[in-house]
């Protein structure tokens, strides 16, 4: 097959082909960040690199079997302030949609974050219109809409990340959760790492089980059903949160649950209580560093729990932090983050730390995109 990435980056869907068992004979890539380019350069030199999506008319590719990306995310999410068609990053969708139009591919995949209603019915609605005979998945569509099938990375990983996936592939359900924790992909005795690693002061503010024990009047054998996502009822909830105490009559912020099961995914927030989300496998958050800047940086995380979503981390000490003994913490080093993203350890070597980061953040969890993939057949309708 002759495959098209766009947005490719360090070439996650190269990857995520192979362990489907998908047979590749050309794949073009479409970038432009020159540390992603030479980690895909260093993994898969035979990789055709075209350069910026808004050059395509000039590309004059052959025949195109699959058409996979991650459009950009950053004007869709609430940490862009929601800008969404008015960031200029989410109109590159639009070039997206022009090239499906154009080279009309048998497959198709689009990725992106959770977004609000209305930007993702644009979406739906466009690739309703270009596959509208999407007959496996009749039940996804709504008026014409092709709408995104939600999959968690916590399934597959150690990093709880959800995304959207746009599709024509049929047939596609949630994977088998395989119950990796952050433990399970920890390096072992890790104290410095390029000078990257950080231990901390003693960690502040730790919560534990037994203080919330003393202070509450715990049901022990209460649960509570998934929060279902305001997002949109259309999606599916993962799992089940056990809900085993309230703070206060009545409101979902007042809701305390056991570390024995799930957590709500975190919405926004206001007035100091979480808004309402997807029920999800959850990261643990144990106390805080002993660091100057926002409450997102200070955060660390239980080794027995989840990663939170990895992000670009530009510096700052934005990199995910987790506990080393209840006592100290460290930063995550690269190749756990390799490892969060389900690619092999060192992927992303020969770039700096910084850059690795970046990328590894902008990146797919190459075993969701399997996942899908292995869903792909001749004959998957248009």
């Amino acid at each position: 097959m002759n495959v098209l990435s766009l947005f490719d980056g360090i070439s996650c869907g190269r990857v995520a082909l192979e362990r489907a068992g998908i047979k590749v004979d050309k794949y073009y890539a479409s970038e432009i960040d020159k540390r992603a380019i030479q980690v895909s350069r260093n993994n898969w030199p035979e990789i055709i690199q075209l350069g910026s999506i808004t050059e395509w008319h000039k590309w004059g590719l052959p025949r195109i079997d699959i058409v996979i990306g991650g459009s950009p995310c950053q004007g869709f999410s609430i940490a862009g302030g929601r800008a969404n068609f008015d960031d200029p990053r989410s109109k590159l969708f639009f070039e997206f949609y022009a090239i499906l139009k154009h080279y009309k591919p048998e497959v198709f995949l689009l990725e992106n974050v959770l977004m609000d209603s209305k930007s993702c019915d644009v979406i739906s609605s466009m690739l309703g219109e270009l596959y509208p005979n999407c007959v496996e998945q009749k039940q996804l569509f709504k008026t014409g809409r092709l709408e995104p099938i939600m999959l968690n990375s916590a399934l597959v990983s150690a990093q709880n990340r959800e995304r959207l996936y746009w599709t024509n592939i049929p047939n596609i359900q949630q994977p088998k959760d395989k119950g990796i924790m952050l433990k399970d992909i920890l390096e072992q005795d890790i104290h410095t790492y390029n000078g990257v690693m950080v231990n901390g002061a003693a960690i502040r503010n730790q919560v534990t089980r037994s203080g919330i024990e003393e202070q509450l009047n715990i049901r022990k054998d209460g649960k509570s059903n998934c929060v279902v996502s305001t997002f949109s009822n259309r999606l599916n909830c993962v799992s089940w949160c056990h809900q085993i105490a309230l703070i206060g009559p009545g409101g979902q912020g007042n809701r305390i649950y056991s570390i024995d099961g799930k957590i709500p995914t975190l919405g926004s927030q206001t007035g100091g209580k979480a808004g309402p989300g997807s029920c999800l496998i959850g990261c643990k958050q144990i106390g805080e560093a002993d660091l100057k800047g926002n409450d997102s940086i200070r955060r660390v995380y239980s080794p027995d729990a989840k990663s939170p979503t990895l992000t670009t981390m530009g510096g700052g000490h934005r990199e995910p932090k987790i506990s080393q003994d209840n006592i100290t913490w460290r930063k995550l080093t690269p190749i756990e983050c390799e490892r969060l993203q389900t690619l092999p350890d060192n992927y992303t070597a020969g770039v700096s730390n910084s850059a690795r980061y970046h990328a590894l953040g902008n990146g797919w969890t190459v075993d969701v995109i399997a996942h899908i993939f292995k869903h792909i057949s001749l004959h998957t309708p248009n």
